[in-house]
């Protein structure tokens, strides 16, 4: 019966490290997965800002156009008058 109190030591000394050791491996994933995450944030903050970049450029274009597209049918309306 002398044995039992050392036995439930061991028993939690061997539980208490298998719990630290099973929080470290969470821990590391969850540093993994977060790490992860910002990296995407940071991706899709930089693709959004290229994305508004070309949207700006694509409405400049649009706008040129247009008017270019304009000042020749004129140009052509005035030829045939």
């Amino acid at each position: 019966m002398g044995d039992e109190p050392v036995g439930i030591a061991l028993a939690l000394a061997d539980l208490r490290g298998a719990v630290n050791e099973g929080f470290a491996k969470l821990d590391g994933r969850l540093n993994v997965a977060l790490t992860r995450s910002e990296t995407q944030d940071r991706e899709i903050k930089e693709l959004k800002s290229r994305v508004s970049t070309l949207e700006a450029k694509l409405w400049k274009f649009s706008v040129a156009a247009a008017a270019m597209g304009t000042a020749g049918a004129t140009g052509v309306w005035q030829l045939m008058q």
